[in-house]
C-alpha cells in the first residue's frame, strides 16, 4: 500500500490552513492555534482511495526536524504533502529540497501563494525539488495527485488548480477559478489522525474543533485571497451534514467546542437561522458551544440573538477600521455606524465579541488610525487584535501599494506585524507600528477592563490563568 506523509513543518505557530490570513500565532496578541482541517480533509480523501496516510502538525507538536527526519526513515512516504503560507515559504522550500534529496518522495506543496500565481512570482521561489503545487481546495485535488503520481491513474491535467512538473522541468497549470459544487458529498476531516488535543478554545483550554461551514465570499474587500480562492458564489454545506460532523466530534472524539470557519458565518440570515434552530431542537444542545466570524452588515440582533441560544459563546467581527472613508477605499461594504451598530447588539443581548481591526492601509495618515482607536474604545469588544495591511499576491491591495511605491520588499516572507511595506503614502511602517502599540495597550491595560476580565473570572481560575498568559504574551511581543 502506497505511503503518504501530511504535515506542517517544524517551525512557529502559522494558521496553515487559513488561504484566507495565515496567521502568525505566535507574534499576536490573543490568538490560538486551529486544527490542521486542511490535512485532514486530503487524509479523509487519501484513507478512502486506500492510501497508507500518516498526519503530524509537526509545528503546533513542538517538534524538532529530529523528529520529521524519524519519521521519515520510519514510515519511508512514497509522497509527502506540506501546508506553507506567504510568510515561511522560504525556509518551508529549504525543508521540502532537503526531504527530496535525502529521500526522494514525490512531494507536494499547497498554499494561496500557488492560485493561478504570476511566472514572475514563481521564479523568486527554489522550487526544483517540487513536483506539484495546490493552489486551491486541497480535497478537490490530492486524491487526483496521488492517483496520478502513485498508481499512474487519472488525467493529471483534469485535477483543479493546480500546478504540476512536466518532463522539460517546467510547470504547467490546470483548471483555475472552477470550484468543486457539492461541499455535502466531501468526508469529513479525519481527526481520528489528528491530534486534537492541540487545537484548544483560548480561554478554557478546551479542545476546539474547526468546521468548515461554507466556502466563498461575495464581498470586495481589496485585501482578501477569498474571492479569488473560493470564489464569490458562496457554496453553503446544509446544516444537517455540519450537525452530523459535529455529532461525529462530540461522540467519537469528546469535542464540545467548535469554531464554525465560514469566509463569513452570517452571510445568509436563512441558512443561520436554520443551522441554529437544527442545533437547538437536536440532543447536543446544551451541551456544545461555538464561536463564528461574522460581517456587521448584513447582519441583525435577531441572528445573534439565535445563534446565542444555540450555543455561539462568542462571535468575530471584522470592524477593520474607524474611518468611513478607508471602508470605502478597501471596499468593505459597510459603514462606521454599521460597526457600531454591531458592537451594541452584542452587548444588549450579553453576546461576548472579537474586533479584528487593521491599520497601515495605504491611504491612512495618523488621523485615520485615531479614529479606529476611537472606534474600538466606543464599541469596546471583550478581545481584538489590530494587525498591519498586507498586500498578498493576487489582490487589488498589492496593486495599490506596487504602483505607489509602497513595497520595501517581496511580500514574501512577510506577515501581519512584520509588513513588507515602507509605511502609508504619509506615515512610515516605524510611525505605523507605534500607532497599532499606543492601541493595544490602551486597550487591554484599562483599568476598568481588567477588572471587568477579573470579575468574570472569580468562579473560573483558569480562564483568569489563561487570560494573564495572554496579556504576559501580548506585552511581550509589543516591547520584544
Amino acid at each position: 500500500m502506497e505511503k503518504i506523509l501530511l504535515f506542517y513543518p517544524p517551525g512557529l505557530l502559522f494558521q496553515r490552513g487559513e488561504d484566507r490570513c495565515q496567521q502568525n500565532v505566535d507574534d499576536g496578541s490573543a490568538q490560538a492555534m486551529r486544527a490542521c482541517n486542511d490535512l485532514g480533509y486530503a487524509a479523509a480523501i487519501l484513507l478512502k482511495k486506500n492510501y497508507n496516510v500518516k498526519l503530524c502538525d509537526y509545528q503546533t507538536e513542538g517538534f524538532s526536524m529530529d523528529v520529521l527526519h524519524k519519521d521519515m526513515e520510519e514510515f519511508k512516504p512514497d509522497l509527502i504533502m506540506m501546508s506553507i503560507t506567504n510568510t515561511t515559504i522560504f525556509s518551508d522550500l529549504k525543508i521540502i529540497n532537503e526531504l527530496k534529496e535525502k529521500y526522494n518522495p514525490i512531494t507536494v506543496i499547497k498554499g494561496a501563494l500557488f492560485y493561478d500565481p504570476e511566472p514572475a512570482m514563481l521564479d523568486l521561489l527554489d522550487l526544483r525539488n517540487v513536483d506539484y503545487m495546490i493552489g486551491g481546495e486541497i480535497d478537490y485535488a490530492i486524491g487526483g495527485i496521488a492517483d496520478y503520481a502513485l498508481r499512474h491513474e487519472g488525467d493529471i491535467s483534469s485535477v483543479l488548480s493546480i500546478l504540476y512538473k512536466a518532463e522539460d522541468g517546467k510547470f504547467i497549470k490546470t483548471a483555475f477559478h472552477t470550484w468543486g459544487k457539492s461541499l455535502d458529498d466531501q468526508p469529513f476531516p479525519a481527526r481520528e489522525l489528528m491530534n486534537n488535543a492541540l487545537y484548544k478554545r483560548p480561554d478554557t483550554d478546551e479542545p476546539m474543533a474547526t468546521i468548515q461551514t461554507a466556502r466563498g465570499c461575495p464581498s470586495n474587500c481589496v485585501f482578501c485571497l477569498t474571492p479569488g480562492i473560493s470564489g464569490k458564489c458562496v457554496r453553503f454545506r446544509s446544516p444537517q451534514n455540519v450537525l452530523d460532523e459535529m455529532t461525529e466530534c462530540y461522540e467519537k472524539h469528546g469535542i464540545k467546542t467548535f469554531f464554525f470557519k465560514a469566509d463569513t458565518f452570517t452571510i445568509n440570515p436563512k441558512w443561520v437561522k436554520e443551522m441554529c434552530e437544527l442545533i437547538i431542537n437536536s440532543p447536543l444542545h446544551g451541551k456544545i458551544e461555538f464561536t463564528a466570524n461574522s460581517r456587521v452588515k448584513p447582519l441583525s440582533k435577531e441572528t445573534l440573538q439565535l445563534m446565542k441560544e444555540a450555543g455561539c459563546f462568542l462571535v468575530a467581527f471584522g470592524f477593520e477600521s474607524g474611518s468611513d472613508e478607508i471602508l470605502k477605499l478597501i471596499k468593505k461594504g459597510a459603514t462606521v455606524a454599521d460597526n457600531v451598530q454591531a458592537a451594541r447588539w452584542c452587548h444588549e443581548i450579553g453576546l461576548p465579541f472579537w474586533g479584528y481591526f487593521v491599520i497601515g492601509f495605504p491611504w491612512e495618515d495618523r488621523k485615520h488610525i485615531l479614529m479606529t482607536k476611537k472606534l474600538i474604545m466606543e464599541a469596546s469588544p471583550d478581545f481584538i487584535e489590530v494587525t498591519v495591511a498586507l498586500p498578498f499576491y493576487g489582490t487589488p491591495l498589492y496593486e495599490t501599494c506596487k504602483e505607489n511605491n509602497l513595497l520595501a520588499e517581496s511580500v514574501l516572507g512577510s506577515d501581519f506585524f512584520h509588513s513588507s511595506m515602507k509605511g502609508t503614502m504619509h506615515l512610515s511602517m516605524e510611525e505605523v507600528m507605534k500607532l497599532r502599540r499606543n492601541i493595544l495597550l490602551s486597550f487591554y491595560l484599562r483599568p476598568s477592563y481588567i477588572f471587568g476580565k477579573m470579575k468574570e473570572c472569580v468562579t473560573k481560575p483558569s480562564v483568569f490563568i489563561n487570560y494573564c498568559k495572554y496579556g504576559i504574551k501580548l506585552v511581550v511581543n509589543l516591547f520584544k
